[in-house]
């Protein structure tokens, strides 16, 4: 599997702005088809720090969607939203060890 984590500082008046954008990336970015999960995740102690968890089957998957309409759009559509650029940090996983481990509880 292929993940990425993406940090995401927004200004506070896009907040709303931001969060809808990233919904629809976040909601056609799980029809793809080697697209295994995404997260969007909002910080607890400040609404304006958002946490973009995505899972690929391979890196590949991460390349597909970097070609997407859908992606392209959220990018376009955020970029001046942003208090500072995003930051994405690939991994791969260790634990667990297979696709199927990680789906099941």
């Amino acid at each position: 599997m292929f993940i990425v984590c993406v940090s995401v500082f927004v200004k506070p008046e896009y907040r709303e702005a931001f969060i809808e954008a990233t919904l629809e990336n976040a909601r056609n970015t799980r029809k793809e088809p080697k697209n295994i999960r995404f997260d969007v995740l909002q910080g607890s102690d400040d609404p304006d720090r958002f946490f973009l968890y995505e899972v690929y089957h391979d890196e590949s998957g991460m390349d597909d969607h970097k070609t997407t309409s859908h992606y392209q759009k959220w990018r376009e559509d955020v970029e001046e939203m942003m208090a500072k650029p995003r930051e994405g940090i690939k991994h791969k996983n260790l634990f667990p060890e297979t696709e199927e481990a990680f789906l099941s509880k």
